[in-house]
């Protein structure tokens, strides 16, 4: 089980690895999104015509911020700068706005340092971040190593997805990315026993969210020989195909 949403295109590193060493892969999300309305968010007070660049690492921080900008009856000018961490994130500006006619920018890695990189180009600019009430510590920390000024914004709320007693679960590999989804899982199974079951995930604080349950960690994303997940996950898997064939 990877506890995100499913990839939406088949060339997903996970289909690779599905194919290639034959197991089945559910995608079932541990958190869900719930909105933010004007009336909490004006507590924060934060003026967004304040800021001339907005930063979006997911797409859900795009519904919410026009949804709040409807909601508050601000209407956004056609000079804001958006920064987007990949194109798709970046894509996704068409529902809200006349992409070609505005200046949007994305990284390439999906990664907020490579973001980051781009946005000290633009030093001038003073940014607003739109995110959930949880965020992500890469993500924080490459802001605050950025030649940037920068302000949180906090447009909706990350909760956990508890499973219902209809729901199956019957895995034989767990891949986490977030302390929040390590907490939905013991949140749905409180008398749970890792056992046989492998445990992948990705982030410090959630293999330290691991260990506070105390499960076992079998193995961890992102380090020198696997920066992502799934390189982690490939590394894995050869590791066991050798192991069982001995």
């Amino acid at each position: 089980m990877v506890s995100q949403p499913q990839p939406t295109s088949e060339k997903s590193p996970y289909f690779d690895l599905s194919e290639k060493y034959g197991f089945k892969i559910d995608f079932r999300q541990m958190l869900k999104v719930e909105p933010i309305m004007a009336k909490e968010f004006r507590t924060q007070r934060i003026s967004i015509l304040d800021y001339s660049a907005i930063i979006f690492n997911a797409r859900h921080g795009i519904d919410h911020f026009f949804r709040l900008c409807d909601e508050m009856r601000i209407s956004i000018p056609e000079t804001m700068k958006y920064f987007c961490v990949t194109e798709a994130v970046a894509v996704y500006l068409q529902h809200y706005i006349h992409y070609r006619k505005r200046k949007v920018f994305f990284g390439n890695t999906g990664k907020m340092a490579d973001l980051v990189t781009v946005m000290n180009k633009h030093t001038d600019e003073k940014f607003l971040l739109i995110t959930s009430d949880v965020l992500n510590e890469e993500t924080l920390l490459a802001l605050e190593k950025s030649k940037v000024t920068f302000q949180k914004a906090v447009m909706y709320r990350t909760v956990t997805n508890d499973f219902s007693p209809e729901e199956q679960f019957d895995y034989d590999m767990l891949l986490f990315f977030s302390p929040i989804g390590v907490s939905a899982l013991k949140k749905s199974f409180p008398d749970f026993e890792q056992g046989d079951i492998k445990i992948g995930c990705f982030g410090a604080t959630t293999a330290q969210a691991m260990k506070d349950f105390g499960l076992r960690l079998d193995f961890q994303a992102p380090t020198t020989e696997a920066p992502s997940m799934t390189k982690a996950l490939e590394n894995y898997m050869k590791e066991y195909v050798k192991n069982f064939k001995k």
